[in-house]
């Protein structure tokens, strides 16, 4: 070991504290009212740090924000299992990232938390809706569809906590949600 790793391990130390401060608190306040002095209050730092490793509070939440789909492979599972392979995934990331749950939070009262969430799902999700119709329109509005099955279970399941979704067990949403989604994605143009 250098000298140098031991002040680069320290750094890391602080920034991951500093995203973690800051995605509970994106979470819970919403971007408007989460403060960088109280966001480095919860990192048990000073202000300034935060201003140092992200320059500002918009730089902050677009740490925060930076997120990927890793949508499953789809070419090793069988046509007819997408919609629920998918559904399950989903479920996987909003129960396990709370990245994710930060970002539909923000998004529904922060342009720039709506303008992440569609650059996130529209980038990640039009591919895969492309892969069974092609590119166009068609793959555009399936997507959309798609997005529109995923976030909205996740809003009122993991965000309002909308009792009949949240309480469902998850086989009961993968076997709800997974025939709409496989619908969208590879039924013919109605």
């Amino acid at each position: 070991m250098t000298d140098t790793d031991a002040p680069r391990r320290r750094s890391d130390v602080t920034r991951a504290s500093i995203l973690d401060a800051a995605r509970a608190r994106f979470a819970a306040d919403g971007y408007e009212r989460a403060t960088v002095r109280a966001i480095a209050q919860d990192a048990g730092i000073d202000p300034s740090m935060v201003m140092r490793y992200y320059g500002s509070k918009e730089g902050l939440f677009a740490a925060v924000i930076d997120v990927e789909l890793v949508l499953p492979d789809l070419a090793a599972i069988p046509v007819d299992d997408v919609g629920a392979v998918l559904v399950g995934h989903f479920l996987d990331l909003w129960e396990h990232d709370s990245v994710l749950q930060t970002l539909l939070r923000v998004g529904v009262t922060n342009e720039a938390g709506a303008a992440r969430m569609r650059d996130v799902f529209s980038g990640q999700i039009l591919p895969l809706a492309q892969r069974f119709v092609g590119a166009g329109e068609d793959a555009a509005r399936r997507a959309a569809l798609v997005a529109s099955q995923v976030l909205g279970m996740a809003l009122v399941r993991y965000v309002l906590r909308f009792g009949p979704a949240a309480d469902l067990t998850r086989a009961d949403v993968v076997a709800w949600l997974g025939p709409t989604v496989q619908r969208y994605l590879t039924a013919p143009r109605p």
